[in-house]
């Protein structure tokens, strides 16, 4: 991770098929293509990659939980359930749409406590957002048990997990709807770019007019389409697609060399005493981006993270203090520092996170060092790094 480690001819090849046909954007201008639908393309791989009967490419991972919850009629008040540990976009994408993020806690898989999920159920709540970070996954059994239960919507946003499965199927592809970002610095990228996948037509249907000013896309004739429902501008273009296209054919190298390097890292690690991993469901298997490891407690995590740096590894990430993933850092939200107006209901409930007992979240987060797993190192650069890694947290521990 990331796919720009390794653009190639193959990158440049698909990008020069649109750049010679002069046609950027992707809908429309059929004659000129030169028989080039990049777009289309990549949807169709991706859906069959994925496991899944539809794909809906977008402009970025935001735009694609935006697109996806809109899809199924997420809107103004609704409740959407969400974890405390993620990146900034998953609450975002909520807001977009007028409806409520509820945070809650996570458990040592650094996803949704299943517990705390059930705990946070209102008479508004619609959908549960498992967010699955740094390549691994929530309980999703547990998670579709408690949505069956309750009729919620299941939404895995896998933004940061391509290539991860559960019990043999890609993660993204078992709840209702399933997003993915192809910014510059995920598995695969676009430069900028995002997907959703779902098995229900009416899901994609929707999507697929959604991110593109209500247009219904039938017909030849972009004029003269009609808009059966209100959208926004959310569509990818032709160059974006056109990387993905050739990066998507990298995808399973890609894993496999993310699975050698992370073996390496982990192996040694795990002989370290004091040193344990985070928690991966029965069945799941991760997509080996980073190696996410506990530390005893708080005081040597931050110990551990400064003697990594200083021990020349880098990459390296102590989410607890981070601004962009973690709620410690989201003075933003807790704050209420919006532009505009927000209504009262979320007002409301964003008033309530400073109140709201994190002491959970915080207790594993507070012990947790991610290191960032790249696929340009070669196999000897991996065992040096993995060494190096050792040697600084054994002269902690």
């Amino acid at each position: 991770m990331p796919g720009f480690e390794i653009f190639g001819d193959e990158e440049r090849k698909q990008v020069n098929d649109v750049l010679e046909s002069g046609i950027l954007m992707r809908y429309g201008f059929d004659g000129m293509r030169n028989g080039h639908w990049k777009a289309k393309e990549f949807e169709t791989t991706f859906a069959e990659k994925m496991g899944a009967e539809y794909c809906q490419l977008v402009s970025s991972g935001t735009s694609a939980l935006t697109t996806a919850l809109a899809s199924a009629g997420i809107g103004a008040g609704d409740e959407v359930i969400m974890p405390s540990f993620t990146f900034v976009a998953s609450f975002e994408s909520i807001l977009a749409l007028g409806a409520i993020p509820v945070l809650v806690n996570i458990d040592e898989t650094l996803t949704l406590d299943p517990a705390a999920v059930e705990a946070a159920i209102t008479s508004k709540t619609k959908c549960v957002m498992p967010v699955h970070m740094c390549g691994s996954m929530a309980d999703l059994d547990a998670l579709q048990a408690i949505c069956t239960k309750h009729d919620l919507l299941l939404l895995e946003d896998a933004c940061q997990a391509l290539g991860g499965t559960y019990k043999g199927r890609q993660l993204g592809s078992i709840g209702d709807l399933g997003c993915f970002s192809f910014d510059f610095v995920k598995t695969i990228t676009c430069g900028e770019g995002g997907a959703i996948i779902t098995n229900n037509k009416q899901f994609y249907i929707n999507s697929d007019q959604y991110q593109d000013h209500g247009h219904d896309h039938v017909g030849n004739d972009r004029g003269a389409e009609i808009h059966p429902a209100m959208g926004y501008n959310y569509r990818i273009s032709e160059l974006h697609a056109a990387v993905g296209v050739a990066q998507l054919g990298k995808l399973d190298a890609i894993i496999e060399i993310q699975k050698r390097n992370y073996t390496i890292v982990r192996n040694e690690l795990a002989t370290i005493e004091g040193v344990t991993f985070r928690e991966v469901p029965e069945g799941g298997e991760e997509n080996y981006s980073f190696v996410s490891f506990f530390l005893p407690n708080e005081e040597l995590a931050k110990k551990v993270h400064k003697a990594l740096g200083k021990g020349g590894v880098d990459a390296n990430f102590y989410w607890y203090t981070n601004n962009w993933h973690y709620i410690n850092g989201w003075e933003h939200l807790r704050n209420l520092k919006s532009f505009g107006n927000l209504s009262t209901d979320v007002r409301n409930q964003l008033e309530k996170l400073n109140n709201t007992d994190f002491s959970k979240s915080d207790a594993v987060m507070s012990r947790t060092i991610s290191s960032l797993v790249k696929i340009g190192w070669t196999e000897e650069e991996v065992k040096e790094r993995a060494a190096k890694m050792k040697a600084a947290i054994k002269s902690v521990l």
